[in-house]
C-alpha cells in the first residue's frame, strides 16, 4: 500500500513540536513526511534567542534531537521556501523550482515582523529581530557602531533591547504608546519598568513617534520625533509587532480573518479540511496566539486529529506570561487590565525596592481574574494557578499582593488539582508531574527531562521545584537544598567547592560542578562567594555580569530610579574638611542628604551618569566606598566613649573605626551590620547588631547575631571581658565561618537559629576551636584584608568601567522627563504619584 503524504510548510518552533507529536503518535511509519524550511537551519529556540548574544551558538539553541530526522524517516529541506500552493492538483511549488505532492497540507509559517512605513527604514544597519541570521547582521553592525536603538517597547523590543546592551552598544528604545509592555501590564506597572530599565543603562522613550530617519551628524542615522526632538544611533532593530505569514494561505483561496491570519476550527483545519495551519499564522475564535504555549497546544491537536485520535481540541489558550527582561521580572496574568464588569483591584507599590503587584479581583471578591508584576514574580505560579483553576482565594484577597513573610507561598502545590496546568508551554499537568515522580524521577532536572516541564521558558521552575518538594516529602524522601537547577549543591557546598577547587571564575564553576548556563539565583550567589574568597574587584570583566543591579552600578536604586552616594565614615568619625566637600557635592549635584542610623551621611538623587564624576570628587578628598550596594559590611556605629563621654570606660570610637576599617568590603551572604558602646548604657545599640561590642571594666563583651530589621532578634551574648586583640581574632572567626557556612541571603539571625546546636555550638567552634579550623579562619580573613580596594576609585581609574555609567548619549546634561521633584524642608525629593498627577493636571 502506497504511503500518503504530509507536507509540513515551516520548520520553526511550532513546526517542530507537531512533527515530534506525529512520531509520538506513530504517524512517521504511515506517512511520507516532508518539511520546508526556508532558513539554513533547522527549528531552534526563539524564546531564548536573546542568549546567542552571551555566547550560545545555534547547535546549543537547536530543538531538534539528535538524528531525529534520520531516525524517524523523515525529510528535511533546508533553505527552500514553498511559493505557491495548488490546492486543485494537491500540490505544492518550491524556490527552487520543484513541485510536491501532498495528501495532507500543514502550514506552520509563523509570522513576520511588521516595519512601520517610516521614510528611511530601509537604511543600512536597520533590522528586524527574528532569526539568527538578523542576529548575525546585527552583531556584525554593531562592531563599528556606539548607540543602538529598537523601535518597540513589547516583549520581543525589549529582548531586543538587552541584545544590543550586550553588545556593548549605548542603547535607546522608541515606544509609540505611552508604556512599555502596553499589552501586558498597566501604566503603574509600566512606569516602574521603565524606571528600572533605565536603572540598567538604558534610555526609554515612551509616547514617542518616528517621523523619518536620515542621515546623522554623530552616528550612522538620524531618526526625527517631531517638535525639534531626535535622536542619533548607528543601529537600528524594529520590533513593532508581528503579522502572520498567510501569503500562501491568501494565494490559494484559504480563508482569511479581516486583519490577516487563516482561519481554523478547533481540530485546527482551515476552510480546506485537508490542510491544518498552527501557530502564529493561525487565527482562532477571531485571535492570532503568539505566544509559543498556543502554538506548541495547536500541534498537539493537530496532529492528533490527523493521526486519527481526535480526542483533542483547541479551545484558546491561556496567554499570561512570565518573563525576565534585562535582569527585571515581569509577568501578567489574565484580565491584567480588570476589564471585566464589576471587577477591582487589590495594589501593592514599593518603588524603594522596585515592586509593583496588582491582583484584579471578580465582584464577588472570591475569584482571581489576572494580575501584574513588576519586579517581583516569585508569586506567579501560585496567583496563575488561583486564576485558571477558578479556585477561591484563600483569605483576604489584599494578601494576594501583600508582602509574604519568609517567603510563604500563597498556597500549597497540595491545595492544587492533579488537572491544574503547571507547565504551559508544554501542557504538563501536576498529575503527570506526579507521574513522573512516581516513575522515579526525583530532581527538576530529571522532571524536566521526562515531561518538558520548565524546558521552554522556564516560568514555572519554581512551582515545579514546588510539586516536587510537596510530592517527595509525601514519599518519605528527602528533599536537597541544592542551589537551583545549575548546581546540584548548597550555598555552603558551592563556597567549599570554590575555596578547595581554587576555583576564580563562574565559568570555570559552572564547567567543573554546574551545568546550563546560569540564572539570577546562581549568578549573584556565586559573585559572592568568589569576592568572599578572592576579593576580586566585582566589576572586573570575568565578575560584573554576573552582579545584580546594585553591585553592578556600585550604588543603591531608589524609588525614583536615581542612586544613592553612600561613602563610608568608619566608626561616625568625620573631619570638618570632608563635611564641608559632602556640603559641595550635594549642592553642586543637588542631592538629598541625610545622616542615617549608621552615622553616616547619604546622598541621594543622583543620576547613573553622574555617579563617576560624583566618586571622582570624593575619592580626592579621601573618601572610600561605604559598600551601601553591596551583601557585605555597611557600618559601625558608635557612641563617643571615654574619650568624650563621663560614663565611657573604653575607647568605643577608636575601637569601631579598627572594626571598621578591618572589615570594610568583606562580601557576606546578607549585608552586616555591628556597633560598639563605650559603657553598658548601650548608646550605639550593639545588642541588635549582627556584631556588638559593649565596653566593661574588664573588657569586651561581644553579642553576636542581632538584627534588627523585618524579623528583631536581641542579640546573644557571645564572649565576655576580651582584650583588644581576643576581640579581633573572635570576630574574624565568626565572619569567616558565617560566611562558609550560611544559605543565600541568610542574616546571621536566621543563621544562627537554624544552626544546628545553636549558640552553643558556635561557642565551641569560634572560641574552643572544636573543628580544628581557627588559624584557617584567621588566614582567609586576612586574606580578604590584605587584597582589599575602594571599588569606586578601581572604578574611576578605568576609562572602561566608566562607560558602563553613561546613560544619556547625545545630550549628557539631558534629564530624565520621567524624574519628577518637589521640595521640602529645604531639600529636593521625589514626588509622589498623587503629587505627579496634580502637577499633570496643572500643567
Amino acid at each position: 500500500m502506497t504511503k500518503q503524504n504530509i507536507l509540513v510548510i515551516g520548520h520553526g518552533m511550532v513546526g517542530q513540536r507537531y512533527l515530534e507529536a506525529l512520531v509520538q503518535h506513530g504517524a512517521h511509519q504511515q506517512y511520507n513526511i516532508t518539511v520546508l524550511c526556508a532558513e539554513p537551519l533547522p527549528a531552534y529556540d526563539r524564546v531564548g534567542l536573546t542568549s546567542y548574544f552571551s555566547g550560545k551558538s545555534a547547535a546549543d539553541l537547536s530543538l531538534v534531537p539528535a538524528g531525529f530526522f534520520e531516525d524517524n524517516g523523515i525529510t528535511l529541506r533546508l533553505n527552500t521556501r514553498a511559493e505557491q500552493i495548488d490546492r486543485q492538483a494537491r500540490t505544492v511549488t518550491t524556490d527552487q523550482g520543484d513541485t510536491l505532492g501532498y495528501d495532507k497540507l500543514v502550514l506552520a509559517t509563523g509570522s513576520y515582523p511588521f516595519v512601520p512605513p517610516i521614510p528611511g527604514n530601509d537604511r543600512d544597519n536597520c533590522f528586524v529581530y527574528r532569526t539568527i541570521d538578523d542576529l548575525d547582521a546585527i552583531i556584525a553592525a554593531s562592531r563599528n557602531g556606539k548607540v543602538g536603538t529598537v523601535v518597540g517597547g513589547g516583549l520581543l523590543g525589549l529582548e531586543a533591547a538587552k541584545a544590543l546592551h550586550d553588545l556593548g552598544l549605548q542603547t535607546h528604545v522608541v515606544e509609540f504608546a505611552p508604556r512599555l509592555m502596553a499589552v501586558q501590564v498597566d501604566d503603574f506597572g509600566g512606569a516602574l519598568l521603565k524606571d528600572k530599565i533605565q536603572e540598567l543603562g538604558v534610555t526609554v522613550h515612551t509616547n514617542t513617534g518616528t517621523r523619518d530617519i536620515v542621515d546623522g551628524e554623530q552616528c550612522l542615522h538620524r531618526m526625527n520625533f517631531g517638535e525639534d526632538r531626535h535622536l542619533e544611533t548607528d543601529v537600528i532593530v524594529f520590533s513593532a509587532g508581528i503579522r502572520p505569514q498567510d501569503s500562501l494561505a491568501r494565494e490559494c483561496g484559504l480563508a482569511l480573518g479581516e486583519r490577516g491570519g487563516v482561519v481554523v476550527n478547533d481540530q485546527c483545519q482551515t476552510s480546506d479540511p485537508d490542510i491544518y495551519a498552527i501557530g502564529e499564522v493561525a487565527l482562532w475564535g477571531g485571535r492570532i496566539f503568539g505566544l509559543v504555549a498556543p502554538g506548541y497546544q495547536m500541534a498537539e491537536v493537530a496532529a492528533d486529529h490527523l493521526a486519527g485520535a481526535q480526542q483533542q481540541a483547541f479551545t484558546g489558550a491561556d496567554m499570561s506570561t512570565k518573563l525576565k527582561l534585562m535582569g527585571v521580572d515581569v509577568a501578567s496574568i489574565g484580565d491584567a487590565h480588570a476589564a471585566t464588569p464589576g471587577a477591582r483591584s487589590a495594589v501593592f507599590m514599593d518603588q524603594t525596592a522596585g515592586i509593583y503587584k496588582k491582583a484584579v479581583i471578580s465582584e464577588c471578591g472570591k475569584k482571581l481574574l489576572g494580575a501584574v508584576l513588576v519586579g517581583d514574580a516569585n508569586d506567579y505560579g501560585n496567583l496563575l494557578q488561583l486564576c485558571l483553576n477558578n479556585m477561591d482565594l484563600p483569605g483576604d484577597p489584599a494578601a494576594l499582593v501583600a508582602p509574604v513573610s519568609d517567603g510563604a507561598p500563597l498556597l500549597g502545590a497540595d491545595a492544587l488539582p492533579d488537572s491544574a496546568q503547571i507547565c504551559s508551554c508544554n501542557n504538563v499537568s501536576k498529575g503527570d508531574l506526579c507521574g513522573a515522580i512516581d516513575g522515579g524521577a526525583t530532581t527538576v532536572g530529571e522532571l524536566k527531562a521526562c515531561t518538558k516541564a520548565s524546558a521552554t521558558c522556564g516560568g514555572c521552575a519554581a512551582l515545579v521545584k514546588q510539586v516536587l518538594d510537596s510530592e517527595l516529602e509525601k514519599r518519605g524522601v528527602e528533599v536537597n537544598n541544592h542551589l537551583c537547577e545549575h548546581f546540584a549543591y548548597s550555598r555552603q557546598e558551592i563556597y567549599h567547592l570554590v575555596r578547595v577547587g581554587q576555583i576564580t571564575t563562574f565559568d570555570e564553576l559552572l564547567e567543573k560542578h554546574g551545568s546550563g548556563d546560569g540564572c539570577d539565583i546562581c549568578k549573584p550567589t556565586v559573585a559572592s562567594v568568589l569576592a568572599s574568597c578572592w576579593n576580586d574587584y566585582v566589576l572586573k570583566k570575568p565578575h560584573a555580569g554576573l552582579q545584580d543591579t546594585n553591585d553592578y552600578f556600585l550604588g543603591n536604586l531608589q524609588r525614583d530610579g536615581t542612586y544613592s552616594i553612600v561613602p563610608r565614615v568608619a566608626g561616625g568619625e568625620i573631619t570638618p574638611d570632608k563635611l564641608i566637600v559632602l556640603g559641595q557635592v550635594a549642592k553642586q549635584y543637588d542631592l538629598y542628604t541625610k545622616i542615617t542610623g549608621g552615622q553616616r551621611v547619604d546622598l541621594f538623587g543622583a543620576r547613573v551618569e553622574q555617579l563617576p564624576e560624583i566618586w571622582r570628587i570624593l575619592v580626592d578628598a579621601g573618601f572610600e566606598t561605604g559598600h551601601a550596594y553591596g551583601k557585605s559590611l555597611r557600618t559601625v556605629k558608635s557612641c563617643v566613649g571615654s574619650t568624650w563621654c563621663r560614663y565611657g570606660v573604653k575607647d568605643s570610637v577608636g575601637t569601631a573605626i579598627q572594626v571598621e576599617e578591618r572589615y570594610k568590603g568583606l562580601r557576606s551572604p546578607h549585608k552586616i551590620k555591628m556597633a560598639v558602646s563605650g559603657c553598658t548604657r548601650e548608646c550605639a545599640e550593639a545588642q541588635s547588631k549582627d556584631v556588638g561590642v559593649i565596653a566593661t571594666e574588664k573588657g569586651w563583651n561581644l553579642y553576636v547575631c542581632g538584627n534588627g530589621g523585618m524579623r528583631p532578634r536581641h542579640a546573644d551574648l557571645f564572649a565576655s571581658d576580651l582584650t583588644d586583640e581576643q576581640l579581633i581574632r573572635t570576630i574574624d572567626r565568626f565572619l569567616m565561618f558565617y560566611i562558609q557556612t550560611a544559605d543565600r541571603l541568610q542574616r546571621t539571625s536566621v543563621w544562627l537559629e537554624n544552626l544546628e546546636g545553636g549558640l552553643d555550638y558556635l561557642k565551641a567552634v569560634i572560641l574552643e576551636d572544636s573543628l580544628g579550623i581557627g588559624d584557617e579562619l584567621e588566614a582567609q580573613m586576612q586574606h580578604v584584608i590584605s587584597t582589599y580596594q575602594c571599588e569606586w576609585k578601581s572604578t574611576i581609574e578605568d576609562p572602561e568601567a566608566v562607560k558602563r555609567f553613561n546613560h544619556f548619549i547625545n545630550d549628557q546634561d539631558a534629564a530624565d522627563d520621567s524624574l519628577v521633584y518637589v521640595r521640602e524642608r529645604g531639600q529636593r525629593r521625589p514626588a509622589y504619584q498623587h503629587e505627579r498627577i496634580e502637577m499633570a493636571e496643572e500643567a
